[in-house]
């Protein structure tokens, strides 16, 4: 039916019309799409997180690539990305090369603010209605009241660690920021990982006023990269392939860390199981909330709707849930999982846990936090101070 749908959509019209902005004497809005094409013939190339755009190559049972094909007449080409500066790299330096980007929200704002990626008409999309409401309308993926794409899924940043090693049990991220726990500790390799340690100080160190991990001031981003560096001697894995992470929790060479719900879940299922448990500790946590967007210069603007229609559809993002391990953006998804326990176990209704989930948003001089009288640390210094923490 949802195909069905979708080539309804790619047939309707045939040619765009754009709807301009006629009121007052302000800047004109940007122009969106009101019709779409025809989806025959058009090829995109995605850009996505690992898991995102399956076509039978991984595993012939999951494929949400190749019925879209043959019902939209769209042939769809996918190249995969480890981080999100992996992903605004290739788009920042090709930006003609994708059509559409699965972004997080600590590469979406670079997107828009690079003009890389198009405002869309979400009334084009027949799912959007129906992704939760707490995905839309987010800093990372509406600018000037202009949405930037579809919100697709979202996951919060845990702690896992290993119970045979790690005693008494954790509670507090702030233990594992201090080498005197013994801890062998693995954390998340990307310069967003100083927000984690700013979550962190918000609740050790009140006085510094952290409002926000993503909108650090010269002093609060000093204190963070001094937690880091606190931390680093006891760090024995910087991990970015979930894989290498769950091999160092295998073998003992890690046994505390921060990480995604879906590697604690493949560890406590092999044979014989690792033992590992997960939580989200007492300060919050940071997490990703992902965005389907549209190159400001493809030429298959037709299809690129239709596809992201087709991956937040509610039979699809329910795959795209389970096979990746976060929670769906469709709120219909949750009935559809293979698993019947699947969104209870990625909270993906439960309002409640994701108050204190700090989303991936890109660091900028103008504080996000809503703070004029001083300037933040923007992106480019998170780099470059991750790169001097490494070493």
């Amino acid at each position: 039916m949802q195909m069905r749908r979708l080539l309804g959509l790619g047939a309707s019209a045939a040619m765009i019309v754009a709807a301009c902005s006629g009121a007052g004497g302000g800047t004109p809005a940007p122009s969106l799409p009101t019709e779409l094409g025809s989806t025959q013939g058009q090829t995109i190339n995605v850009l996505a997180w690992p898991g995102y755009v399956e076509d039978g190559t991984t595993d012939p049972a999951v494929d949400w690539v190749t019925g879209f094909e043959k019902d939209t007449g769209c042939t769809v080409n996918y190249q995969i990305f480890g981080t999100s500066d992996e992903a605004y790299t290739l788009y920042s330096t090709s930006p003609e090369q994708f059509d559409v980007v699965s972004a997080s929200g600590d590469a979406s704002l670079r997107l828009v603010r690079g003009g890389f990626v198009q405002p869309v008409n979400l009334s084009l999309f027949k799912n959007y209605p129906d992704i939760f409401e707490a995905l839309k309308n987010k800093p990372y993926n509406t600018v000037d009241g202009l949405a930037y794409g579809v919100p697709h899924g979202r996951g919060s940043n845990l702690l896992m660690w290993r119970t045979d090693q790690v005693t008494p049990a954790p509670t507090s991220w702030a233990q594992m920021f201090d080498p005197a726990s013994g801890y062998k500790v693995s954390i998340y390799d990307a310069p967003v990982y100083i927000a984690d340690a700013a979550v962190v100080l918000m609740k050790t160190k009140p006085e510094l006023n952290i409002k926000n991990p993503y909108a650090l001031d010269e002093t609060q981003f000093a204190a963070a990269v001094a937690l880091l560096n606190q931390q680093k001697p006891a760090v024995t894995q910087r991990w970015v392939d979930y894989l290498k992470q769950m091999d160092d929790f295998r073998a003992g060479n890690a046994n505390v860390g921060t990480t995604w719900q879906i590697i604690t879940n493949f560890l406590q299922v092999e044979d014989p199981p690792v033992p590992v448990e997960v939580i989200k500790p007492s300060e919050g946590a940071t997490g990703w909330s992902d965005t389907w967007m549209i190159n400001s210069k493809t030429k298959n603007l037709a299809c690129a709707y239709a596809y992201i229609d087709h991956l937040t559809s509610p039979e699809v993002n329910a795959q795209i849930a389970e096979w990746f391990g976060e929670a769906p953006g469709n709120s219909k998804s949750c009935a559809l999982t293979a698993d019947t326990n699947h969104c209870a176990i990625f909270h993906a209704d439960d309002d409640a846990f994701w108050q204190d989930v700090w989303y991936w948003q890109t660091p900028t001089e103008d504080c996000v936090d809503g703070r004029t009288d001083v300037k933040c640390k923007g992106f480019d210094d998170w780099i470059k101070a991750w790169t001097e923490i490494k070493g």
